[in-house]
């Protein structure tokens, strides 16, 4: 039998860059805060709690997959779930700790995010959903408006990778391949004559995304915090639009604010040097930025505009902005699947920031690893020709890896 979810404290939608500036529950106001948005920034919602509230027990429960343990703390989940979340902390051969992400139900840390956003769009009377994805999050969306029974619209790339494209297929969602620039005036389209909720970002001024979605990925922190029985010292997060990286900083906020810790680890948002939009806007002192996006096979973090979210999370922290190429990357995920752990390469770029650092980092260290490696471009493009089956060429094979 499903859990339950207890009462939400959820009280309001509050505005990211002025927090004294409220908004009722719902609907969820998906292209930013319309009273502190300006002509060049699109503020995103943040969420108010009544914190005073909190269930004494809430971090000292069982552990439990599915969101609704960390019901009071997360907007209504009226939505069911699947299980995600309570996903494992893996310590590598040096002690720096992995948060799998890719043991979610469909493969990605997008399923506690979605679980989060489905949600909303039945707690608001939405008709359906719409995303724009190339990746997890497609997946993700597809799923969870299949399990709420909600028809789902997904915007994707040619390019999606094999596995993705069969996850959004397989749970039913119309996809529509289509040119870019037509991507955002088809959903606005879809939203006011079928009355379905977007689930992505909207506005072209700075990425708000869902107001609701990234208070899913608070319980990352949530999970870290009670396996480990203290904040950890820094936490390494691969970072595109930055609402990851600020769901866990909030999660790690939320902890001192009911005074079960004194402070939040430093945040370092972790980029592909090929973009790096919230790199540029911090350097610049911007609320967000857009960027020329190079060359990279990072598909899943290749973002040419940054969100004020993540400004917040790396501000907000003492962490730092982080860039780094595909072939550091291409190194990290090589070391994980040494130790039994296969990612895309978009989720190693928080180890690879970690292992291109050079100045020490107070422990312990935890880098968030978003997907699995069956989520790769390259994923499934290989030739499996059959070989020959030549015991010196097998055995030679074998001297060699050994």
């Amino acid at each position: 039998m499903e859990q339950q979810s207890a009462p939400s404290l959820a009280t309001a939608q509050r505005s990211l860059y002025d927090p004294r500036v409220r908004h009722p529950l719902r609907p969820p106001l998906t292209s930013g805060c319309p009273r502190t948005s300006t002509g060049d920034t699109a503020y995103p919602l943040d969420i108010d709690y009544a914190y005073d509230s909190t269930p004494a027990d809430l971090f000292r429960r069982p552990a439990a997959h599915g969101l609704e343990r960390w019901a009071p703390l997360l907007p209504p989940l009226v939505a069911p779930g699947l299980g995600e979340g309570h996903t494992p902390l893996v310590t590598l051969s040096d002690g720096v700790l992995v948060k799998d992400e890719s043991r979610n139900p469909t493969w990605s840390h997008k399923d506690r995010l979605n679980r989060v956003a489905v949600s909303a769009a039945v707690f608001s009377g939405a008709r359906g959903i719409v995303a724009s994805s190339s990746g997890n999050h497609g997946a993700a969306a597809a799923a969870y408006a299949a399990r709420a029974g909600l028809p789902c619209v997904v915007f994707t790339s040619p390019y999606v990778p094999p596995a993705v494209a069969s996850f959004v297929r397989a749970y039913g969602a119309t996809v529509l391949t289509v040119p870019v620039d037509t991507v955002r005036p088809l959903m606005r389209r879809i939203i006011d004559e079928f009355g379905y909720q977007p689930v992505s970002n909207l506005t072209e001024t700075g990425h708000t995304g869902h107001p609701f979605g990234p208070e899913g990925y608070k319980t990352i922190a949530y999970e870290i915090f009670v396996e480990l029985g203290a904040v950890p010292g820094a936490v390494f997060v691969p970072t595109g639009y930055g609402e990851l990286l600020f769901g866990v900083w909030k999660g790690f906020h939320e902890l001192t604010l009911l005074g079960l810790a004194e402070r939040t680890p430093r945040l370092y948002s972790c980029e592909p040097a090929a973009a790096g939009a919230l790199a540029a806007a911090l350097r610049s002192g911007l609320p967000a930025t857009r960027v020329p996006v190079g060359p990279t096979d990072a598909y899943a973090i290749d973002c040419e505009t940054g969100g004020y979210r993540g400004v917040v999370a790396v501000r907000e922290s003492g962490g730092a902005a982080l860039t780094v190429t595909d072939a550091r990357m291409s190194e990290a995920r090589a070391e994980l699947a040494a130790q039994g752990l296969w990612v895309e390469l978009s989720a190693a770029a928080g180890l690879a920031a970690l292992r291109a650092l050079r100045e020490p980092v107070e422990g312990p260290v935890v880098c968030v690893a978003t997907s699995s490696g069956f989520k790769d471009i390259a994923t499934g493009a290989r030739d499996h020709a059959p070989m020959d089956p030549d015991w010196k060429q097998i055995a030679g094979m074998l001297r060699s890896a050994t």
